[in-house]
């Protein structure tokens, strides 16, 4: 166990991170940032896809708002954890660590740990197409696994938090329609790590 502050602290999570965080935590509670909104925005290059072969996965873009899990962790474990999210995150350096207002369910205001994308870096694909989102999600594959996976995983957690995403329910119907993703959709939704 690591020895860094004895406050507790919290992450913010909006894509894989609500539903596979990786770390011990204390309490989670659904939350809200504002000024960033969950966006299918990134190329893929290790996790859901490669260089020659990219897939897409979510960031937090600037403009709107995100409703997603902010775990509460022990600070005796700060060390640990943030070493853990920055090689999760930060393996191609496209998201920047940041601590952001959150407004939790129950009226609390907290600053929480969260990963931005930066507009900057060449996985930065900015606004796409239904069409290109699909052909990149469709063909992803990466050390964690495929992209239509980790698409339909995060789908089904934010139902569950009973919110609607109509670009992601869109790519999802895609994926579901799609003949030679019909059997591999359904059969595999183990969750795993995030771009």
């Amino acid at each position: 166990m690591a020895t860094g502050s004895m406050q507790n602290f919290w992450v913010f999570g909006y894509g894989s991170l609500m539903w596979r965080p990786g770390f011990s935590f204390l309490s989670k509670h659904v939350g809200k940032l504002y000024g960033y909104h969950r966006a299918l925005c990134i190329y893929s290059y290790v996790h859901r896809g490669t260089p020659e072969k990219p897939g897409l996965v979510f960031g937090l873009d600037r403009g709107g708002s995100c409703t997603g899990i902010a775990f509460e962790v022990d600070g005796r474990l700060h060390d640990d954890v943030m070493a853990y999210l920055r090689a999760r995150e930060q393996v191609t350096s496209v998201y920047q660590e940041s601590h952001h207002h959150i407004t939790l369910n129950d009226g609390r205001h907290i600053s929480a740990v969260a990963y931005t994308v930066d507009r900057n870096h060449e996985q930065y694909a900015g606004v796409l197409s239904d069409e290109k989102r699909f052909q990149l999600v469709k063909h992803g594959v990466g050390q964690s696994g495929k992209n239509p996976d980790y698409i339909l995983s995060t789908y089904a957690h934010l139902k569950e938090l009973g919110l609607n995403d109509a670009p992601l329910a869109r790519l999802v119907k895609h994926l579901h329609d799609d003949p030679s993703e019909q059997d591999q959709a359904s059969s595999s939704s183990r969750p795993s790590l995030k771009e």
